[in-house]
């Protein structure tokens, strides 16, 4: 690939996803994994002081890549608070929120439906299921084991098996039992930091609650999103403003600029604007029967010419649905679609065996890949994609789209908001 100088200032807008950690972290690992990634292939990526303020948080980088030294300001699209507060919830409320989950999703048909597509983001879908009915079960069998022995040591003191001493070491055994079960629930909580279920429930709660709508704090945080990508498009000596939408956060980034388009604020001579999703999981939403507003969205961002759209998984990624086109299967592809391009990282080639082995089996690590060093990069590299002189578009000008891809439409509902 030959080398260009058409971006020396690159605005970066990263869009998380389901995520209730603070946004250094995302700081610490673009820090510490570009500085691997530059090692390996032999380029300078340097991390800049950044001025604190009152704006959103984000970190600047300096990039020698590719005969071009390359300014990158990244912001990081927050709504860590939205989804902590979505997760403060009683025991009782996630429950609640469990069978509405599985309703959502198992009684409707719609998760046998994803399975045609990727059986890995289903079985994780169903991973917190499994825990959360378990624990329940270890809960409700403590307090009967505990009933169970209050009342026969009762009987057993009062001589008789039976009577006021059976009934009085009962309900010790109920009493016992509640605060067995109070105890038992904390643990579960205190070890989710390795189980993951209670984070993972909550996390497809959050979109099956509304049924694939977003929830009213949402809908404002991405107005603002939108806002903060419109006066970047058009700041002077910006040359491309790049938006990566990781996981949740590529569905929310197809509603962000699918509003910017319709509302005229991608401007004609601007910066150029590119859009990068990551390991998406765009159909666990979109197949919702009250998704209409992302199912527009995703038909009208894949026919613009005024976007470069790239989609980058890996069939390694459990929790994403790799190499699928979010577009197609949705069932919403219109007349002259243009995007996404799909494409793979493909971890067993992208990765060394010693690297694959290490990580195989860490499927939310794997899920955080593709903003980490690849061992033996192909084409995708996240640092020369933020922080080279090429455009999104330049870069992956020609690419032809991954052979395996998916673009079989499956969904139950492709009903879309109304102009």
């Amino acid at each position: 690939m030959g080398t260009t100088d058409s971006v020396r200032h690159r605005k970066v807008f990263y869009i998380p996803g389901y995520d209730p950690v603070h946004a250094r972290r995302y700081r610490e690992l673009y820090r510490r994994e570009g500085a691997e990634q530059a090692r390996i292939s032999g380029y300078e990526l340097q991390m800049l002081p950044r001025a604190a303020g009152n704006g959103p948080f984000g970190w600047t980088a300096l990039g020698g890549i590719e005969g071009g030294q390359v300014r990158v300001d990244v912001d990081v699209l927050e709504w860590s608070d939205i989804v902590k507060g979505s997760m403060e919830q009683t025991v009782a409320n996630t429950y609640l929120q469990l069978a509405q989950a599985v309703w959502a999703y198992v009684g409707s048909g719609i998760l046998f439906r994803l399975m045609k597509l990727r059986k890995g983001p289903v079985i994780a879908a169903l991973y917190p299921v499994g825990v959360l009915l378990g624990q329940l079960l270890a809960v409700v069998l403590t307090i009967w084991a505990l009933n169970f022995a209050g009342r026969w040591i009762g009987g057993a003191i009062s001589g008789t098996g039976t009577g006021n001493g059976m009934f009085a070491g009962g309900l010790i055994g109920l009493i016992a039992g509640y605060y067995a079960a109070a105890a038992l629930f904390r643990w579960f909580r205190k070890i989710d930091n390795r189980l993951m279920a209670y984070y993972l429930m909550h996390d497809y709660a959050f979109s099956a609650r509304y049924g694939g709508a977003n929830p009213p704090a949402l809908e404002n945080r991405m107005a603002s999103f939108a806002d903060r990508i419109a006066a970047s498009l058009v700041e002077p000596g910006i040359d491309e403003v790049l938006v990566v939408g990781h996981s949740s956060g590529a569905h929310i980034g197809v509603s962000v600029l699918a509003d910017l388009l319709r509302d005229g604020r991608i401007p004609d001579h601007g910066a150029e604007l590119g859009f990068l999703t990551l390991g998406q999981v765009v159909p666990m939403v979109s197949f919702l029967p009250k998704a209409d507003r992302l199912r527009r969205d995703l038909a009208d961002l894949s026919a613009t010419d005024r976007l470069t759209w790239i989609d980058v998984s890996a069939p390694g990624d459990g929790c994403a649905f790799a190499l699928c086109d979010p577009v197609s299967v949705t069932g919403v592809a219109p007349e002259g679609k243009r995007w996404p391009l799909v494409i793979s990282c493909a971890f067993t080639q992208t990765l060394s065996p010693e690297r694959w082995n290490e990580l195989k089996h860490r499927f939310f690590r794997l899920h955080f890949q593709y903003l980490c060093a690849f061992d033996r990069p192909g084409d995708y590299d996240y640092f020369r994609i933020t922080a080279g002189p090429l455009t999104l578009a330049e870069r992956f000008a020609g690419r032809p789209p991954s052979q395996s891809r998916i673009e079989t439409p499956v969904s139950p509902h492709t009903s879309q908001a109304a102009p």
